[in-house]
């Protein structure tokens, strides 16, 4: 029985209706590669069946605790069956990317059950018309709550389930299982602990965050750092639909590293940041609505240590920048970029990278739950704009991947959206075909963006305008 980090609560609590707080991804397959040819659904089951103890993630499921008096706590589904998580559905026709996209949005859009383990996987099968894509791919897609999987956590859970060839590895007997079943007065005896503990850590952490503020105050005097807030409302701001959709662009490793390399210190995700701004400017242009000040993005960072990792969870910190998007030649916004982020992060490293963990560790999981549902309810989530959007960089695999010997072709990223923020977008980078590849997907408000096409149009623009520009 392991109970939520105060972070990983805090993504179960911002869960209100309409926001579901869960990621995921659609991952793509060349089938030629198995042993015959061809991956059936069974085989995929069979492999998941004899992989799930290598991963906390796949039968543990909430158990709360009674008024909400506590953090809830992860605990072993006795009741588990995979293949109420595993489902088998096909593309309806033509089978191509258009329609890919509308189902991977559809099913994203809809919140998990918390009463199993919070995920959820989908094979589909009838990719026949996805330009680029062999004949006969098959997709799968993965859902998994916020408050169980980050992106950083999540990579080590796609290795889990894939192979680094064709053929298919015996992961070893697995352990005894043990299910724990947790008693009502166990865990309220824990959370009234817990609730004399609170005070006292309330003071260690306000004692130990002093010495940050301090080094924060001295740096803005001298102006190395600085921190953002979203002075424009845009209309990725405001109150979130139930729908979504959801797009992606994918570019060649080698050439965002050309473009970094054309900015001293730069670094990839600044080029990446680059061709976000640009995206959007092109996109709220389009629409007349650029502001005239800058858009402000918010950035996650994994703060865990290694040996923290094997965990999962939450382990997250944040730094506001902004994208310069007030700049229109894109060699300027990209070093204007550069130094948005050097100034992010000076701002983020004097305040302590673990400061967003510890604060919600200290606060307890009915005030955070009672916070978020008053400020949907009032609309204080809406009346205040910290972001404009989010972009999040996750790290995929190194190598070339294979589920039960097929290949993985092809990724998109799927991301939760916030309130008062109606875009988020995912930079990340793989190995595929022996090519570095990096992958800008998008999860959208539909009412927000009703023309996803259109914004991936313009995030190819964007990359091809500062391409041109920085290396010609």
């Amino acid at each position: 029985m392991q109970q939520l980090s105060g972070q990983d609560a805090m993504f179960l609590h911002s869960e209100i209706d309409g926001l579901p707080q869960h990621i995921g991804g659609v991952s793509i397959y060349d089938q030629s590669t198995a042993p015959d040819g061809e991956v059936r659904f069974k085989q995929i089951l069979s492999m998941l069946e004899r992989r799930q103890h290598l991963s906390p993630i796949f039968r543990r499921k909430l158990a709360f605790v009674p008024g909400n008096l506590g953090r809830p706590y992860w605990v072993e589904d006795p009741d588990f069956d995979i293949e109420y998580h595993v489902r088998h559905i096909a593309l309806p026709k033509p089978g191509d990317w258009r329609q890919l996209c509308i189902l991977a949005a559809r099913i994203h859009s809809q919140p998990l059950r918390r009463d199993k383990p919070m995920w959820e996987m989908y094979v589909i099968e009838g990719l026949n018309n996805v330009e680029g894509y062999p004949n006969g791919c098959f997709a799968l897609l993965l859902k998994v709550h916020h408050c169980a999987m980050d992106g950083a956590t999540g990579t080590q859970f796609m290795n889990i389930v894939h192979d680094m060839t064709p053929e298919i590895s015996d992961p070893g007997d697995p352990p005894p299982w043990m299910v724990e079943r947790p008693s009502r007065t166990r865990m309220l005896g824990r959370a009234y602990l817990d609730a004399w503990r609170k005070p006292g850590q309330a003071l260690g952490f306000i004692k130990d965050s002093i010495p940050a503020f301090l080094r924060i105050r001295e740096a803005r005097k001298i102006g190395d750092v600085k921190f953002l807030e979203g002075k424009q409302s845009t209309r990725f701001q405001g109150k979130i639909s139930r729908h979504r959709v959801v797009g992606a662009r994918k570019f060649d490793f080698e050439a965002i590293r050309a473009i970094k390399n054309s900015c001293p210190g730069a670094t990839i995700n600044d080029a990446m940041l680059a061709i976000v701004s640009g995206g959007m400017r092109k996109y709220l242009e389009d629409k007349d609505e650029l502001p005239d000040e800058t858009l402000v993005t918010g950035c996650p960072v994994d703060v865990r240590s290694p040996e923290e990792r094997a965990a999962g969870g939450n382990m997250v910190g944040f730094m506001n920048l902004g994208l310069r998007s007030d700049i229109e030649d894109p060699a300027e916004r990209l070093a204007a970029i550069h130094e948005e982020s050097k100034s992010a992060k000076a701002y983020a490293e004097a305040l302590g990278p673990r400061f967003a963990v510890d604060l919600t560790d200290v606060l307890p999981g009915n005030v955070l739950s009672l916070a978020v549902r008053t400020a949907s309810a009032t609309g204080l989530a809406e009346a205040s704009v910290m972001s404009n959007t989010i972009v999040t960089n996750v790290p995929g695999a190194p190598f070339q991947l294979y589920m039960c010997g097929a290949k993985l072709i092809d990724s998109i990223s799927l991301g939760p959206l916030l309130p008062n923020v109606g875009l988020f977008q995912i930079v990340y980078s793989s190995v595929q075909d022996k090519k570095g590849t990096v992958t800008l997907s998008f999860t959208a408000c539909r009412d927000m963006m009703p023309d996803p096409g259109f914004y991936a149009e313009c995030l190819q623009q964007s990359f091809d305008e500062l391409y041109a520009a920085t290396v010609g």
